[in-house]
């Protein structure tokens, strides 16, 4: 097994995080917590729960944000 150095783009790859808490989702895509519910309820967004804490995964937002045809 190989560990890149810290600088590497692959080291940085590997500290992504995969989901993020509604807070932070809110932070990513610059818009507000009211906005980010609608889009969680319109099935734009994809959540899961582990038990009280909601969890967005970070490929979520990132599709919800591609322009149309690239996800």
């Amino acid at each position: 097994m190989t560990i890149a150095p810290a600088g590497s783009a692959d080291a940085s790859e590997r500290m992504r995080p995969i989901t993020v808490r509604i807070p932070e989702a809110c932070r990513i895509r610059g818009i507000g917590r009211s906005k980010t519910y609608e889009f969680i309820q319109s099935g734009d967004i994809t959540t899961f729960k582990i038990g009280t804490i909601t969890l967005i995964p970070v490929a979520s937002i990132e599709d919800f944000l591609a322009p149309a045809g690239e996800s």
